[in-house]
């Protein structure tokens, strides 16, 4: 696939048509994303070309580059809201250029685009500060998803409820005095449980990976193995999944979700 040709963009616009919703649609509950910045990094043209075109067949304003040096200029000038960026090129690969944009101040939510799906690499992504990993070879349909759930996760903290008091469902955790209510009575966390029911209720409905819930809750001083999340996370279903609706839900190979059960 060859950028800028006539051709190639016809015919990527029409097998992005026949598949992907437009951001302006209602799609399972999310916002309209319409003119949101996305800066599109690889060094591959056809997977950039590709992202380009579907990604503004739904609305969203795309800048691009093909590597990292050229994708820190590209920032400067077009403020992204978001980032879709390959790990493996050559010079300055993804892990890198995170960490360069995050010291120049550029904040928003990242997808990651990679061939490794090694639980190392993962873990050592969201540590720098990535939202989300799509595994190459990716259908289209994923990465607008991705894309769009870490772009409302990211509307969630900048402009959801105060993070001093968090409630879902009949559960109440407030940080201030490091207190929590299940049904109106206080429940006996553990440090540890405290912080890992506070991600899952700032994350409400979103699938969570072990790695990623080991990056948030747990420093990566830890020594132990991703085994340490199911023994918590039966820890906590003791004490905050008590009453006849489950709310902590294991998607098995993928990961958990707080959510009220589906009808």
């Amino acid at each position: 696939m060859t950028s800028g040709t006539s051709s190639t963009d016809n015919s990527a616009t029409n097998a992005v048509s026949s598949a992907i919703t437009p951001a302006h649609a209602d799609v399972g509950g999310f916002p309209d994303y319409t003119g949101t910045k996305i800066l599109v990094v690889d060094d591959e043209p056809s997977i950039v070309e590709l992202l380009t075109v579907s990604l503004k067949y739904q609305g969203f304003k795309v800048a691009a580059a093909s590597s990292g040096e050229e994708a820190l200029t590209v920032a400067q000038r077009f403020h992204p809201d978001a980032f879709i960026l390959d790990i493996m090129m050559p010079g300055m690969d993804g892990f890198r250029l995170l960490s360069r944009l995050r010291e120049a101040g550029h904040d928003g939510p990242v997808l990651f685009l990679t061939a490794k799906d090694a639980i190392e690499d993962r873990v050592h992504g969201l540590t720098l500060g990535a939202d989300d990993y799509v595994t190459k070879p990716f259908s289209l349909e994923e990465v607008i998803a991705r894309l769009r759930t870490i772009l409302r996760r990211s509307d969630r903290s900048s402009f959801g409820q105060p993070s001093n008091h968090l409630t879902f469902a009949d559960i109440e955790l407030d940080d201030d005095t490091h207190e929590v209510w299940k049904a109106g009575e206080l429940v006996e966390l553990t440090p540890t449980e405290f912080a890992l029911l506070r991600y899952f209720m700032v994350n409400a409905g979103v699938v969570l990976s072990k790695a990623r819930i080991l990056d948030n809750v747990w420093d990566y001083d830890f020594n132990g193995d991703a085994n340490v999340v199911e023994s918590y996370i039966s820890y906590l279903r003791k004490k905050i999944d008590t009453g006849d609706v489950k709310y902590l839900h294991t998607l098995r190979g993928v990961g958990y979700v707080l959510r009220e059960p589906r009808k």
